[in-house]
């Protein structure tokens, strides 16, 4: 099954996160596509949903980003986690102030 195939590509890339400090669970829906929700433990409200769909062009699946633009392609699961780690992180004061109790 199609979805299926596209489920284990997000586990992957799940897995992936996991090992970089980030937190990823792939979420099922009843009525839409599965998605990667992507938290940073060290600033929550750094998030992101991930999904996984082929090309409009070509029947090669991708990760998506939530606002519709290719991420990375779904065979280099680690390069698509190093994008996400990027544009995840927080800025430094803002780590900094957390970690003291700082608003």
């Amino acid at each position: 099954m199609v979805s299926d195939r596209r489920v284990g590509y997000l586990e992957e890339l799940e897995h992936e996160l996991d090992t970089r400090g980030l937190v990823a669970r792939v979420v099922r829906t009843r009525s839409g596509p599965a998605f990667l929700r992507v938290v940073n433990p060290e600033a929550g409200s750094l998030a992101e949903d991930i999904t996984c769909a082929p090309a409009p062009e070509t029947h090669d699946h991708y990760y998506w980003w939530s606002w519709g633009e290719r991420m990375h392609r779904v065979d280099d699961p680690g390069g698509a986690a190093l994008k996400l780690a990027h544009v995840l992180q927080p800025l430094r004061g803002e780590v900094c102030e957390r970690r003291v109790g700082l608003p």
